[in-house]
């Protein structure tokens, strides 16, 4: 049973010209497309499969500013405005909500942690409550058991939908007008590929397809299972979903063996947060020196996986050329097989934790990889070997949280508009200096 995904119309034809093309439709790609065409770019968003069907239709949901890393958190709180306004701009109804984080645990250490990130958000001005174990016990009195403590985080939104792209025109008309083109299951077969060169003094991206030459401004690649600056750490998560039926539960609730999250429709996705398989790849190999503290760190979360990761051809080391068959089009929609004993396992943690579920029946299952850098943190900025080419990718399943800002602030990087949060902590380039051994602390 796939993730349920509503399917967006697109176009297999080129534009004659472009400002900025995008490759890949997931939510930060189809983000950035509407924040440079928000400011009058021609922009041609380009995907090999569907809009939104990786680990954009897959997604937890969860907008957090909670437990964000250092990094991470000036995004995060930036993103919850830009999807409020998001949806004021356009029309849209995203699924995008107003709810609250909440937090349980009997861990003394887990605890300490979450006081740890307390103290630290503060220096952000951003504020989480702590909750003794009175305080969890009655909040989480959903479950029937009794806590030690716990967080509740207000300020955090939700979109509901989970799984839902947010790919699609907006009804207003000048939404609509705003609109990049989607062009989707591209060919290119010219032996010289895609390259960049200088027209009239500017940079400029060209290819040859079907004899006509196309130019722009500059390319973004923002496909984060695609590409090696992800390849070294990928788990492959498993949540699936329930149908309404259960009431007097959270809208989000997270705990160490199994967490929860509300849907649009009144079901809840289920899944055990930060678990996960890790498939045994060439690209892995390649790079697990540069991962080694990341799996350091979050071993302990993490099984071994199978030969998915092989079979589906974006990990290989094998080069290939430019006018024959790609991974790419071999394998449009990465789309990994569930597996049974996890679903299992999560569903009989949430019904011990969540008696109401008994009410509900699963509905859907699915899994995903999560891409990640090194750091746990994303890599943006522009390649200077390659100028013109910006990248975006390792958002080691943060898309949704942090996305409306990832996309704000590459549309800054092309236009050269004052940047909406600090673009240093994210560009790749930390990856060729001292960035090695600095994880994500939360």
């Amino acid at each position: 049973m796939p993730a349920p995904l509503k399917f967006v119309a697109t176009t297999p034809e080129l534009p004659a010209a472009a400002d900025a093309v995008i490759i890949g439709g997931g939510i930060v790609g189809i983000f950035a497309a509407y924040y440079l065409a928000r400011r009058g770019l021609k922009v041609a968003l380009v995907e090999k499969g569907r809009i939104g069907a990786e680990q954009s239709s897959r997604n937890w949901g969860w907008c957090r500013q909670q437990n964000r890393d250092a990094r991470e958190l000036p995004m995060a709180t930036k993103s919850l405005d830009l999807w409020e306004r998001f949806a004021g701009e356009t029309g849209e109804d995203t699924g995008f909500r107003r709810c609250g984080l909440f937090y349980l645990s009997n861990s003394d250490e887990e605890l300490a942690g979450w006081a740890r990130w307390r103290d630290f958000a503060r220096t952000a001005g951003v504020t989480t409550h702590m909750l003794d174990g009175v305080e969890a016990t009655e909040r989480g009195r959903a479950t029937g058991k009794p806590w030690k403590g716990g967080v509740f985080f207000a300020d955090r939104r939700h979109r509901g939908s989970g799984v839902r792209s947010t790919g699609r025109r907006g009804r207003d008309p000048e939404a609509r007008r705003n609109s990049p083109p989607v062009l989707r299951r591209p060919r290119y077969r010219d032996r010289r590929g895609p390259r960049l060169r200088r027209c009239h003094g500017t940079r400029h991206h060209s290819h040859q397809n079907r004899g006509a030459c196309r130019r722009c401004l500059g390319v973004l690649l923002l496909p984060p299972a695609w590409h090696p600056l992800s390849a070294g750490l990928y788990p492959l998560f498993d949540p699936f979903g329930v149908s309404p039926g259960a009431t007097g539960l959270p809208d989000a609730l997270h705990t160490a063996a199994v967490s929860v999250t509300r849907r649009g429709d009144g079901g809840y996705t289920l899944a055990i947060s930060g678990g996960g398989r890790v498939d045994l790849t060439p690209q892995q190999l390649r790079f697990a020196p540069h991962f080694l503290p990341m799996f350091v760190r979050r071993w302990r979360s993490l099984a071994p996986g199978g030969l998915q990761g092989i079979r589906s051809g974006h990990e290989t080391l094998a080069r290939w050329r430019l006018d024959a068959p790609t991974p790419m089009e071999r394998m449009r929609i990465l789309d990994p097989a569930i597996d049974k004993r996890t679903i299992r396992t999560t569903h009989l943690r949430a019904l011990e934790l969540l008696p109401a579920l008994k009410n509900t029946k699963i509905t859907a299952a699915w899994a995903g990889y999560v891409d990640s850098t090194p750091d746990g943190v994303p890599g943006i900025g522009e390649i200077a070997t390659v100028p013109g080419f910006i990248l975006a990718a390792g958002f080691s399943g943060h898309g949704f949280g942090i996305g409306p800002g990832a996309g704000h602030l590459i549309a800054d990087i092309v236009t050269g508009d004052e940047p909406i949060v600090d673009p240093r902590p994210y560009h790749p380039d930390r990856f060729l200096t001292s960035a090695w051994g600095k994880v994500a602390d939360f």
